[in-house]
């Protein structure tokens, strides 16, 4: 891996996508001596509705509310990070982008224009029963049964439709790995993926 890479983790809330995420950034960094730049837009949106500005208060009031955003919005957030922070050297580690179809096609032009060759998306695979049993054992106040369901359907009808996308692109490899295992097992299943 001489150039920089880029993989888009996808999985059910709950599955461990974004610790995968951060353990790969670290094994790269370690093994490559590359930086890597990590983009998280869940994180992104908790950081940005705490700031003071028009939008950020109407997004939190769409989040409270249990809506959905308008697209913009997290394509707006995932790509103002690559272009603030995205030097051309770091692998880029994308967690929780393009969750919708319609953003799939602007994340594969943007990784065109970076000139990124052969991306690898990441499917971290864990039953319904198991991102429910996960998401319960966070203790948040907001993860109810009802709301744990919605999320399970959004992935169903959102997320899996923009994971397609990828798998079937063919400048894309996709890598599917059991989640419902150790943390250090799944992590040791990506790598020895990525290695054959």
């Amino acid at each position: 891996m001489n150039n920089p890479q880029t993989f888009i983790f996808f999985g059910k809330s709950g599955s461990g996508k974004g610790t995968q995420a951060k353990l790969l950034g670290e094994y790269l960094e370690k093994t490559s001596e590359r930086k890597s730049l990590f983009i998280e837009t869940g994180q992104g949106f908790r950081d940005f509705i705490n700031s003071n500005s028009h939008t950020a208060s109407l997004t939190k009031n769409v989040l409270d509310n249990g809506g959905l955003l308008p697209v913009f919005l997290p394509v707006w957030l995932w790509t103002d990070a690559f272009i603030k922070q995205y030097d051309g050297t770091q692998n880029l580690i994308l967690d929780g982008v393009c969750r919708r179809t319609t953003e799939a096609p602007v994340l594969d032009s943007a990784l065109k224009f970076y000139n990124q060759k052969n991306p690898v998306v990441v499917y971290i695979n864990v039953s319904d029963d198991w991102s429910f049993k996960r998401m319960k054992e966070r203790g948040r106040k907001d993860d109810t049964d009802e709301y744990i369901k919605s999320r399970l359907s959004w992935f169903e009808w959102h997320v899996v439709p923009a994971m397609s996308y990828f798998h079937e692109h063919p400048d894309y490899t996709f890598i599917e790995v059991n989640g419902e295992q150790t943390v250090e097992s799944v992590h040791e299943q990506i790598i020895s993926r990525l290695q054959s």
